[in-house]
């Protein structure tokens, strides 16, 4: 990867970790852009696990990470489904790839969760960074499907939410005890 592309990256982290819509705009209409949409969400399923570590160890590692990337996974679809098939706006018109590479840099807010690793923070993180990656992906659902009110993309995005928080909880559950 080039300097300006590891910029532009970096840049394209940290613009949707602070919904900045321009970044979720210039990532939807990038179709060479999964590559890195990819990149965060493993990027962000690794952090879930290297925060998972020091209750779980190894374990934790494997399963927090594991957990994470499915979590992503299905939440994904099911926002895509509920978005693009029973709640479309007028202006909906998405394919996959616009709305994964936009929700792929929803989970930036993720790469925080690394610092579970420290115990007495870990629940606070986790859920924290849930709720911040909730955020993030009603301003990328809200963009990539052309919605003209964010209350439409977080009435999709509040459907798919549960779905993932199930997998949180069950990653922390895997992962071992949490001292709260």
């Amino acid at each position: 990867m080039n300097e300006h592309a590891r910029t532009s990256f970096a840049r394209r982290v940290l613009g949707a970790a602070l919904l900045d819509r321009d970044v979720y705009e210039e990532v939807e209409a990038d179709r060479t852009a999964l590559g890195q949409a990819a990149l965060v969400v493993t990027a962000s399923a690794v952090a879930a696990g290297v925060g998972s570590f020091a209750n779980g160890g190894v374990w934790g590692l494997v399963a927090g990470t594991v957990a994470a990337w499915l979590g992503w996974i299905v939440w994904a679809y099911v926002t895509s489904f509920i978005g693009v098939r029973l709640l479309p706006g007028p202006d909906t018109q998405s394919d996959a790839g616009e709305l994964l590479r936009t929700l792929g840099f929803s989970a930036a807010p993720g790469l925080l969760r690394v610092a579970g690793v420290v115990p007495e923070w870990a629940p606070w993180v986790y859920y924290g960074c849930a709720l911040w990656m909730l955020t993030t992906m009603v301003v990328a659902v809200r963009q990539a499907l052309d919605y003209q009110t964010t209350g439409r993309a977080l009435l999709v995005c509040a459907v798919g939410f549960p779905v993932y928080l199930a997998f949180l909880v069950v990653s922390l559950l895997l992962t071992g005890p949490w001292p709260i």
